[in-house]
């Protein structure tokens, strides 16, 4: 009789001794006696990856979410053996590696320690599954923070929190719950001032612990696939997250049109119900540029179909909203019905282009339109074909953008509330069960969205939102966080989550304002409003179970609000297109949490409301009920009141007023902000004159401006204007110095220019060295004036 049958568990495994290694071009290999290897690539002096493989060769060297142009290149590579270890040096770092263990350290030149291994990387074999589950425990330095991670609904600040990611669809869900849609295994480290990043690019169900486990300790591990991850030194929060979004990419530039005020609701229809809302907008003059068709839409929930019955000419209907200056913007969700008469399903079947299951039948699950199958948007051919089903939606019809919804994938009345397991996807070849591919599902559907977008609205930029994401999804689409609530606690996590999103490389993402579930008072709704005008994707969106959320469901006072911080959105625009600009450019995020923005300021570290809007703006949302104002915290310099002109020194908390119709909003010292006049839609208005706020500042201060056609992609052909205005103030002297670049012509021949804060009365103006008369440029008793757009030194004298 056989008795021995169980097999051993072995636990924890870990390298042993190295024994060999080598060095090719950029990548040094380590191996050890028991078969484990080590691969350190030097991408640039301050960013490294590393790669383990345990008792086997490494896999397929294969990314979805690293940039096929991110940066590569150091200026200097060394490898020295002592007699513990093995040291390597750029002109930034300094890594060493263990003979004993491969365990790690990363220090910075002036061998401080930056990162550290504890237990350094071990595994698991998973007897379950297969293959290993691999883990990585490192020590954490003294006050040690924890930022990044995409969309979790928790403080900034990550310390002590213990998450996983695995994208799911997660309705109505709370403060700190997890996880949520999105998976970004991205985290930054800060301590004694410096910060590094570490990627782990690993799709599986990953998992990190932010000293909950082990106070001093931090870990990471999946259950599949391989130990490997990215270092990205800083020493700044900023040169991270720049570092991080150049590796896995940065967008490009959208329509200016899609930075206005979107309006959303489950749903909007028949057609009479649409037009109703958009005359509303025109009638009460409340701008708006973007109006959405929910699942309704479509006959059954059939995608890439219309209900005739609540639309039956939709070509009209979307020509006919074009032309009050709304763009149509409709759902698509990956579930496809299973109808042997519906030709987008005939044409997957014919295909072959559904998930399997291992034993072959079709992934069936339920969604919207009762039994689906899914695409494998993980499979090129299968994208290329879902990208050409948008022809008619697009190039047909006119619709100009696409909303990708329950695509983490979401399945109903199943445990889990997705695919099982099994579950089979092509995975660019490297065929795999759903277990290594859910992650990224969401984000090769909004790839293929995105490709059919950009085929079929050329000459014109593509637009598409998407609600599941993976590291890298920026490069195709913006985002926003789901299915939030209307309550004041949603308002608190609308705003964590998105300057999360943009520290993880997700600029272009906002929140449901008002709240998807239940219904916000109309306190609430103008709150909501005035945080979502400063979110970079603006966009009122809900369930329509609870009641209606138009700025027009409240009360006047509620409407007056909305109306007001709309329009001083639409107002921003051209400040807020040049942070898009910089972020497309530079991978700058949009928004700045305070340690982005100050990170030497030990205060600005566990600081959750107060943000940067772009480079110069700060915003504290009002978050409680019934508040006249609250207590905030201003960085560091001086800023000007918004509202009032008034100057607050900063690096200190205050009270500030703040009744239901502001918010808190204060602009830094020296800043030159560009304005346009409202418009109700973008491109409503030729823009006749251009408006400089320009605050005064004893020193100099940098501010840009950047503008193209709001469209197109003439701007990469240099047709784009980008203007750098230099300001230095002086006791009684204010001198503007311009720098253009870009061969776009502006169709403005004028700036209006605001001076605030002036501390002198103006005796004389210089333009480019002469002087002008005081007529000549309208300086009036407010400290206006309006000049020629090209000068190059604009110089103000006082008595």
């Amino acid at each position: 009789m056989i008795t021995n049958t169980e097999l051993e568990y072995k636990g924890n495994l870990f390298p042993s001794q190295i024994t060999s290694h080598k060095k090719e071009v950029d990548k040094i290999t380590f191996y050890t006696k028991n078969n484990v290897a080590l691969q350190i690539s030097f991408l640039r002096d301050s960013v490294l990856r590393f790669r383990y493989a345990a008792e086997q060769d490494f896999e397929t060297d294969f990314s979805y979410a690293i940039c096929d142009d991110a940066t590569y290149g150091y200026n200097y590579l060394g490898i020295e053996e002592k007699e513990d270890h093995f040291t390597m040096h750029t002109s930034k770092l300094e890594v060493r590696v263990s003979k004993k263990d491969l365990r790690l350290a990363i220090l910075d030149l002036d061998g401080n320690i930056l990162n550290e291994d504890e237990l350094g990387f071990h595994w698991e074999e998973s007897y379950q599954y297969g293959g290993n589950i691999v883990k990585m425990s490192k020590f954490s330095q003294e006050s040690e923070s924890f930022y990044g991670m995409g969309d979790k609904p928790s403080q900034l600040n990550l310390r002590g929190k213990r998450i996983e990611n695995w994208v799911t669809d997660q309705f109505a869900y709370s403060k700190d719950q997890d996880p949520l849609y999105k998976s970004v295994p991205f985290y930054i480290g800060m301590h004694h001032d410096t910060a590094y990043g570490i990627f782990f690019d690993n799709t599986f169900k990953t998992h990190f612990d932010f000293c909950n486990e082990r106070r001093n300790i931090t870990s990471f591990w999946a259950d599949g696939g391989e130990m490997n991850y990215y270092f990205i030194y800083g020493p700044s929060v900023a040169e991270v997250v720049v570092g991080y979004t150049d590796l896995t990419g940065k967008p490009e530039l959208p329509p200016l049109w899609t930075l206005g005020f979107h309006q959303c609701k489950w749903s909007y229809y028949p057609e009479s119900k649409v037009k109703e809302v958009t005359n509303k907008f025109r009638e009460l003059q409340i701008p708006c540029d973007a109006i959405y068709l929910d699942i309704d839409y479509m006959d059954g929930f059939r995608c890439f179909t219309w209900n005739k019955d609540y639309f039956p000419d939709p070509k009209k209907m979307v020509a006919e909203l074009a032309e009050d200056g709304f763009k149509t913007i409709v759902i698509i969700d990956p579930g496809i019905k299973i109808d042997k008469d519906y030709w987008v399903y005939k044409e997957a079947v014919e295909n072959d282009y559904f998930c399997k299951r291992a034993d072959g039948p079709y992934m069936k699950g339920k969604v919207w339109p009762g039994e689906c199958n899914f695409p494998d948007f993980t499979n090129p051919k299968v994208r290329e074909w879902w990208s050409g089903l948008y022809k008619e939606l697009i190039a047909d019809i006119g619709v100009k953008g696409v909303w990708n919804d329950m695509n983490e994938p979401a399945v109903m009345e199943v445990p889990g509330k997705t695919f099982p397991d099994d579950v089979r996807h092509n995975y660019e070849g490297n065929f795999c069960s759903h277990r290594k591919a859910h992650n990224i599902y969401g984000m090769q559907m909004a790839r293929a969205t995105y490709e059919g977008l950009k085929k079929y609205s050329f000459p014109k930029r593509p637009f598409v939102i998407t609600r599941a994401a993976y590291s890298g999804t920026q490069r195709y689409t913006s985002s926003w966080t789901g299915d939030n609530v209307a309550t004041w606690e949603h308002l608190w996590i609308a705003n964590v989550q998105v300057l999360r999103m943009a520290m993880s490389g997700m600029s272009f993402t906002g929140s449901d304002i008002g709240g998807f579930a239940e219904q916000p008072s109309g306190e609430l709704f103008a709150r909501w409003i005035q945080l979502g005008v400063f979110h970079p994707f603006c966009r009122v969106h809900s369930s329509g179970d609870h009641g209606n959320q138009e700025p027009w469901s409240f009360d006047d006072e509620v409407t007056n609000i909305t109306r007001k911080f709309i329009e001083l959105r639409y107002q921003l625009l051209p400040y807020l297109y040049t942070m898009f600009y910089d972020y497309t450019e530079n991978g700058i995020p949009m928004l700045k949490s305070l340690v982005y923005f100050d990170q030497e300021d030990p205060h600005t570290h566990y600081r959750n409301d107060e943000f940067i809007f772009g480079n110069q703006i700060l915003v504290c949302p009002i978050l409680e009920p019934n508040s006249k104002g609250r207590r905030m915290y201003i960085p560091r310099g001086n800023w000007y009141n918004y509202w009032g002109g008034e100057v607050s020194k900063g690096g200190k908390e205050c009270w500030v007023e703040a009744d239901i119709d502001k918010i808190p909003i204060f602009i830094k010292e020296g800043a030159i902000i560009p304005k346009y006049p409202v418009q109700q839609y973008v491109g409503e208005k030729e823009i006749e004159e251009l408006t400089l706020d320009v605050y005064y500042k004893l020193g100099k201060e940098e501010s840009n401006v950047f503008e193209d056609a709001g469209d197109g992609y003439d701007y990469k052909k240099g047709r784009y204007s980008l203007r750098t205005f230099k300001l230095t103030g002086k006791e009684n002297q204010l001198i503007i110095q311009q720098f253009k670049e870009g061969k776009y012509e502006t169709p403005y021949d004028c700036f209006k220019i605001n001076l605030i804060g002036l501390p002198f009365k103006i005796h004389a103006v210089e333009i480019d060295n002469v002087e002008i008369l005081m007529e000549e440029v309208m300086v009036n008793g407010d400290g206006n004036m309006t000049i020629q757009k090209e000068f190059t030194q604009l110089h103000i004298k006082g008595f």
